[in-house]
């Protein structure tokens, strides 16, 4: 019978952008046709937020990003201020980050094996790629661990995040250099998950409130969208890279409306990029485009576009035209998490 080693023997590799300069083959694609003509577009666009010096810049992820080889993509856009604040699903950032910077890996696989076989072996299989069930158990208990440690109160998954970078600064080692909870702790890049008890830490906040019955924290999600609102209030432009959909995208572009609610007249998201490979004519959220959210009055047409590519191939030649660019070199850092530690409405 095959065991365990057998399958997990060779680890995701995290793609780099500092060491592809795609600066020409992007340009190439502007005198081409269909998604490469689109992939061209939206990298300029990406590259005009970043050079927009009153525009802040805000990360939305969806999908099975990082065990996919694209972490290292987000954390270079953090630790070269690309970024000002990411709004994601929570198996992103928890079962994926968080789980890696506990010192666990993803594994190269294979989608035709017998998914019974991989049950019996407690792996967990993500399309073609392998995690160690047993190890994201410990990632559970290390989130219900951090949740037992803090204060029996509402807390925004921002605030929560914040603590599962200071938990990395206090227990960790070489294995978080490279983790984007970390980075953005240390970068001030708040990391909002709206839907938090999808993920690692849904199995730990039942751990902490059944263990906990009479006080226990929870998850505030109307604090959430009022934090990431105060984002849009306090930027005199905002502009949206979107990888995939769902949640992320849609919070994301709600704070526009909810701004207006505040604040009458607070201006549309500026610039937009999507890249996604959902069919538009069912009307999903990972599908409706950007065009149609203009409709809502969340997106602006002018400086927007759709990339119908899988984001393993898209995201790294758009993020990387951008890196080598170089627009980053001369953005003021906003340093958002400081807007909240400093508003006592938000403390």
């Amino acid at each position: 019978m095959p065991t365990k080693k057998d399958f997990l023997k060779e680890t995701i590799q995290h793609f780099d952008i500092k060491e592809h300069n795609v600066i020409k083959l992007v340009d190439s694609m502007e005198k081409m046709a269909f998604s490469a003509r689109d992939l061209n577009r939206a990298a300029q666009i990406y590259d005009m937020m970043l050079r927009d010096k009153e525009c802040a810049v805000i990360l939305t992820l969806a999908g099975s990003l990082f065990s996919a080889g694209l972490k290292r993509v987000v954390f270079d856009m953090i630790t070269n201020n690309m970024i000002d604040a990411i709004v994601s699903t929570g198996a992103i950032m928890v079962d994926q980050d968080f789980f890696e910077a506990l010192g666990f890996k993803h594994y190269i696989g294979s989608p035709f094996v017998d998914d019974n076989l991989m049950r019996d072996l407690h792996i967990d299989r993500i399309y073609d790629t392998f995690i160690d069930e047993d190890e994201l158990r410990i990632c559970d208990d290390t989130t219900a661990k951090i949740f037992d440690s803090l204060e029996p109160r509402p807390f925004s998954s921002r605030e929560l995040l914040w603590h599962f970078g200071k938990y990395l600064d206090e227990n960790g080692g070489p294995k978080v250099e490279d983790s984007v909870i970390f980075a953005a702790y240390k970068h001030n890049v708040p990391i909002f998950v709206p839907a938090f008890s999808d993920c690692s830490a849904g199995f730990g906040i039942v751990m902490h409130q059944h263990n906990n019955p009479e006080k226990y924290l929870s998850f505030d999600s109307g604090k959430d969208f009022y934090e990431l609102t105060q984002i849009k209030l306090n930027s005199k432009e905002t502009g949206i890279f979107m990888i995939g959909g769902g949640v992320p995208k849609n919070f994301t572009q709600d704070i526009v409306v909810a701004a207006d609610i505040l604040q009458e007249n607070a201006p549309m998201h500026k610039y937009a990029v999507q890249i996604t490979v959902a069919d538009v004519r069912d009307g999903a959220l990972s599908s409706s485009t950007l065009k149609e959210a203009s409709s809502w009055g969340k997106v602006e047409t002018t400086f927007e576009q759709m990339v119908y590519s899988e984001a393993t191939l898209a995201m790294p030649l758009i993020a990387g035209y951008a890196y080598h660019k170089g627009a980053w070199k001369n953005r003021t850092k906003r340093e958002f998490q400081k807007l909240f530690s400093l508003s006592p409405t938000l403390s």
